[in-house]
């Protein structure tokens, strides 16, 4: 009887271990250092991203940021001038895309109002829709902040470690699209 009792525990334990370690490979998917290389998309240019918890919005570096009007609607131009991971090269593309809102950004450097676009990034293997603040990021290492709202739909954040994934978006890749979420300060025109 007793033989049986501890053959059940054993079998008990090893099914309950081989469970966990199931999941943490699983939820090892969706952990991300807390910098990371991310391809922009269509464009293909690999950055180095800051994910940081401190930030609601995600920050992209733009200059020459441009706000028009198209079709009755806002739109904003803005150059995008980055190293390209991939290449070593400095590389440079003018975007225009529709305005998603404007928001007013408050810093220990004071306020600043920013339009905001949708961006596609390859992050592992899937592509995010997400929001992107415009800002001119010359001064700072990472041209790509990837703020809270982005790190709620990629997964974890491990602050100890950095790359743990590298881009290898395709087209086949899943492409998981914006969701409207409640917005930090917008301004109206």
């Amino acid at each position: 009887m007793q033989k049986t009792v501890v053959a059940l525990i054993s079998l008990f334990l090893l099914c309950s271990t081989s469970q966990a370690m199931a999941r943490k490979a699983e939820e090892s998917k969706n952990v991300f250092g807390w910098v990371e290389q991310t391809t922009l998309m269509p464009w293909g240019v690999k950055l180095k991203a800051k994910l940081d918890s401190g930030a609601l919005t995600s920050s992209l570096h733009a200059t020459d940021v441009t706000i028009f009007e198209k079709d009755g609607d806002k739109w904003v131009r803005f150059t995008v001038n980055v190293k390209d991971l991939d290449s070593g090269k400095v590389v440079s593309k003018t975007f225009e895309k529709p305005r998603h809102r404007k928001v007013l950004i408050r810093g220990a450097g004071g306020e600043d109002r920013r339009p905001v676009v949708l961006m596609k990034l390859c992050m592992g293997n899937t592509v995010y829709e997400e929001q992107f603040t415009l800002n001119d990021r010359s001064d700072m290492i990472y041209p790509v902040l990837l703020g809270r709202r982005t790190l709620s739909h990629l997964g974890y954040l491990d602050v100890t470690e950095t790359f743990l994934h590298n881009p290898s978006c395709t087209e086949e890749s899943t492409v998981k699209q914006h969701k409207e979420e409640d917005d930090d300060e917008d301004i109206h025109d």
